[in-house]
């Protein structure tokens, strides 16, 4: 398997970085975290129109590039070097590929061009106040009414919930098991609260919803939609995963750097010993933990059997080593790295709680060592 990435795919990397570089900096960033939304719509959807990122794993069809895992992964791995205050991860990913894996045409032609033009932004809502990421966790119920459903229940830890255009939500039928129903974000009976996070570069909601009219998404087996959104979790882990190899690398450069020009004693601090291997252990968990990212998409990519374990390792190893860089770069910093002027704990926050998304450590390495087919008790699926 080449792991080399083509010449477009790095010509798109310097594209994002430039022009996240311009329109992401930390001010900006700062700016942003302080707004009801989070992210700037204009800019969102200028990123649509000028540079078509959010179309990128859309088919040409429905309005956009045609590309796939990689150039998504090579574009969330720059977005996470710069901390964009953006909905990618819920919209770009999670929405989209969900409507992409489906057998709802309708439902294709009508949000897909939209959202990728950055005219709409969309979610999945999937966790409850068990925080579990797997079936037995969706407690929330869909009842038939009408030739459409009503949905019942709550929904937390919803990625960009409280601004979603489109809410695809998961939930228990009485005789079809799983499903994922489309809601419009201003539907009659549904109650958007934002929530307080560690990270207030990403946005999460709780989400009520009390009779609230619903479309099921069609599935290709007209039957349990469990497996729809297992596709989906695996893909948006992957994608995840990319991003925590940016976030663990800006990290990493930026002790570098400042482990360059910090003086003590009359040398820099980067020429004392500790220092060195400090930094040299980082390296080698930034440079493990992006060689499984890129593993993991280029198995999405050729629908590889084994990316759902490819998915677990990735997500695993880069949550840890992600942690471990960020928290290393404010070790380097000293006693300026814990103040809220400087940006390292900006990044230490996007890492404890990406850490956490889709699953921590623990519950994605229980998973692969299920999906290798070893032998260990049941996967619980708490985050």
């Amino acid at each position: 398997m080449d792991f080399a990435f083509s010449d477009e795919q790095e010509e798109l990397r310097r594209t994002v970085r430039a022009f996240l570089a311009d329109t992401s900096p930390e001010t900006e960033v700062r700016r942003l975290m302080e707004t009801p939304e989070g992210f700037d719509r204009r800019l969102w959807r200028r990123m649509g129109t000028e540079l078509g990122l959010q179309g990128l794993a859309v088919p040409e069809e429905y309005g956009g590039a045609g590309c796939g895992p990689v150039e998504v992964g090579v574009v969330m791995e720059e977005m996470g070097r710069a901390l964009l205050c953006a909905p990618f991860l819920s919209s770009a990913v999670l929405a989209t590929t969900t409507l992409l894996r489906c057998a709802d045409e309708d439902a294709r032609k009508r949000l897909l061009p939209q959202l990728a033009a950055g005219e709409l932004v969309a979610t999945l809502a999937l966790t409850e106040d068990s925080a579990r990421w797997d079936a037995a966790g969706v407690a929330l119920t869909a009842r038939p009414s009408d030739g459409s459903w009503l949905l019942d229940g709550h929904k937390t830890f919803v990625l960009d919930g409280a601004a979603a255009d489109v809410v695809l939500t998961v939930a228990r039928t009485a005789d079809e098991g799983i499903g994922v129903f489309l809601v419009e974000g201003d539907a009659a009976g549904l109650a958007r609260t934002p929530l307080p996070t560690l990270d207030p570069t990403r946005r999460q909601a709780r989400l009520e919803y009390t009779g609230v009219r619903a479309t099921r998404l069609r599935t290709h087996d007209d039957g349990d939609g469990w497996d729809l959104v297992s596709q989906v979790l695996d893909r948006a882990a992957v994608a995840l995963a990319a991003e925590q190899v940016g976030v663990a690398s800006r990290a990493l450069d930026t002790a570098v750097e400042y482990a360059k020009v910090r003086q003590q004693f009359g040398r820099p601090i980067g020429s004392f010993q500790a220092v060195k291997h400090l930094l040299a252990d980082v390296l080698l968990e930034v440079e493990s933990a992006r060689a499984a990212a890129h593993s993991a998409l280029l198995a999405a990519e050729h629908e590889d059997p084994e990316l759902p374990a490819a998915a677990s390792l990735a997500k695993a190893f880069c949550s840890d080593a992600c942690l471990q860089a960020t928290t290393e770069n404010i070790q380097v910093h000293g006693g300026i790295g814990f103040t809220w002027e400087h940006p390292a704990h900006l990044y230490l926050k996007r890492a404890k709680t990406s850490q956490l998304l889709f699953g921590d450590p623990a519950y994605h390495r229980e998973l692969l060592a299920r999906r290798i087919g070893l032998d260990t008790d049941t996967v619980e699926g708490v985050a």
